[in-house]
Parts: C-alpha cells; sequence; structure tokens
C-alpha cells in the first residue's frame, strides 16, 4: 500500500473514533440532560403530515417550542409568573404534588407541551381532554373564602397567558433567532386554539391583546402565602449535585430576568437588570448553547446568535 494511502487510511480510523467517542459523550449528557428533567422515556417523532398535524409542522409555534434552553427558562418563568393569580395558586397549593414529585409533575407538563406541539390531531385532543377530566377534579375554598375551580375558564386563560408570555420572553431573551413581531403575533394566535380547547374564554390573540390582558388582569393579582411558599420552592430547586444545583441557578436566575418587572417586584425577587445583563445572561446563552448541541443531531443544529 502507497504510504500516502496508509496515512489516510489512518486519518480515516482516527476520525471515526473522534466522532464516535463525541456522539458517546453526547449520549450520555443527553440521558443526564433526559433524567434531570424527570423524562424516562423517548419521546415519539414528531408529525411531519400538515393534514394530521394539531400544529402545523412549519408553524413558528413548531420553532419556538423546539428550543430546550428558551423552553427551560420560560418554563421556570411562567411558574414563578402563574403564582400571582390568589385562586389558581390555591388549587396548585390543594392539589398539586409539586412538593412531593416535581420531576413527575415536570414531566407530564413537558409531555402535554410536546404532544400539542409536535403531535397529531387525534393525539392532541386526546391529550387535552384527559387534562380537561383532571380539572374537573380540582375545586375548592381559598384562603379569601372564594370558591375556585381548574375548570374556570378565567383562570384557564391566566395560566395561558402567564406561560405563553413567559415563553416569548425567554426566546427573545435566549433563543438562536429572535422572533419577529409577525412572528409573535402569529405564534399568540395559534397557542390560542390550545387553550380554547381546554377551556379558555377571551385568550389573548396578539402581543397588544396581551398586554392589555395583563394590564386588565393585575388588579386581581396577589403575593399569598401558598405563593410564597411555592416560589421559595422553585428557588431552592431539587438539585443535589453541585453541577446540577449550579446550573439550576442559572436556569432559575435567568427565569426571572424574563419576567416583567411588576410581576418580579410583586413577586418580591430581587431586579437587577444591570446583574442580569452583565452575568446571567451571557452565562445562560452559553448554557444553552451546550443545551443545544446536547439535543440536536448535527445536522439541525442552528448557529448561535452574534
Amino acid at each position: 500500500m502507497d504510504p500516502r494511502e496508509r496515512i489516510e487510511e489512518a486519518r480515516d480510523v482516527g476520525r471515526a473514533a473522534t466522532e464516535g467517542g463525541i456522539e458517546f459523550v453526547r449520549a450520555q449528557a443527553l440521558a443526564q440532560v433526559r433524567r434531570s428533567m424527570g423524562m424516562t422515556r423517548e419521546p415519539p417523532p414528531p408529525c411531519v403530515e400538515p393534514e394530521l398535524a394539531y400544529i402545523a409542522p412549519d408553524s413558528v409555534v413548531r420553532r419556538i417550542h423546539g428550543d430546550l434552553p428558551s423552553m427551560l427558562i420560560g418554563g421556570l418563568s411562567a411558574l414563578l409568573f402563574q403564582m400571582l393569580h390568589p385562586l389558581a395558586m390555591a388549587g396548585v397549593a390543594r392539589h398539586s404534588q409539586y412538593r412531593s414529585d416535581p420531576l413527575g409533575r415536570l414531566e407530564r407538563t413537558a409531555s402535554f407541551l410536546g404532544t400539542t406541539t409536535f403531535g397529531t390531531r387525534d393525539e392532541a385532543r386526546a391529550a387535552i381532554g384527559r387534562v380537561r377530566q383532571v380539572h374537573t377534579r380540582v375545586t375548592g375554598t381559598a384562603r379569601d373564602g372564594r370558591r375556585y375551580s381548574a375548570a374556570d375558564p378565567d383562570l384557564l386563560t391566566w395560566v395561558h397567558a402567564a406561560e405563553v408570555s413567559s415563553f416569548l420572553a425567554a426566546t427573545r431573551a435566549y433563543a438562536p433567532v429572535r422572533p419577529t413581531p409577525v412572528e409573535e403575533d402569529d405564534y399568540l394566535d395559534r397557542m390560542a386554539a390550545v387553550a380554547r380547547d381546554l377551556g379558555a374564554v377571551d385568550v389573548p390573540r396578539s402581543v397588544a391583546e396581551l398586554d392589555a390582558y395583563f394590564v386588565d388582569v393585575r388588579p386581581r393579582l396577589a403575593f399569598t402565602p401558598e405563593a410564597r411558599d411555592a416560589r421559595n420552592f422553585v428557588l431552592r430547586g431539587v438539585g443535589r449535585w453541585p453541577h446540577e444545583i449550579a446550573t439550576y441557578g442559572l436556569l432559575v436566575g435567568a427565569a426571572q430576568g424574563v419576567l416583567p418587572t411588576w410581576a418580579r417586584r410583586q413577586l418580591r425577587l430581587p431586579a437587577l437588570p444591570a446583574g442580569d445583563r452583565l452575568a446571567v445572561r451571557p452565562s445562560a446563552r452559553l448554557l444553552g448553547a451546550a443545551f443545544r448541541w446536547v439535543v440536536t443531531t448535527p445536522m439541525a443544529r442552528a448557529p448561535e446568535p452574534v
């Protein structure tokens, strides 16, 4: 064999070994990320047939919900945001198992979001039906004597609005590609259909309508003792290893940073915009790049923002 051919063959062997090692590391890291999120099984493949999909495969919803770092940050931000409604928080405090089974609750929430984003119409409607059935059993009386029900259309609208607002805010700050104003309105319009199928009413369908909704609902919000307990639980996290605690602390810091200023103040969270900008955001973007490397196949990786 020609010496040059031997050299080239050695290079091929070395390249294959290196790539195999990298993919092994990536697979191990992916398994750890899934465990930390409470994910016990592989997600099903997305529906790519437009006539079968609940949400169109080319929708901006899929692009936004497909970015794991933004969803993690937005999801934590939504949890904090939703605590401000006394009736919603009363239901969570009385009926949720977030203290005893936080990863199980996270997995169920992620599964519902994944199914309604990437599943077929039949799969999404089945998931929505299951959630509606659970909501009928979540009823009670809040600390101030008011009755609550998880099936209350107004409460469903609040939970939805806090969620999509948080996802959008996290996407603006941390996604590789920031959505345009037109895409943001399209996102809210398409997500409103999910909320309506769950039983919500008067759901905001644009950024302007979402802003107007929060102006209207703010007088009904309050930082209750139940909200304080839940806030403290979310801020502490459930990590045990130093790297888990550090990663979670960074995600929570980023989540606080994308909350509306008035909500952060009402939750009695520190307002440090300079610190957020100079320390948390750059670190969270680096962490996001690492997460994307772990969960995204090489052919589908998106470029990081400059």
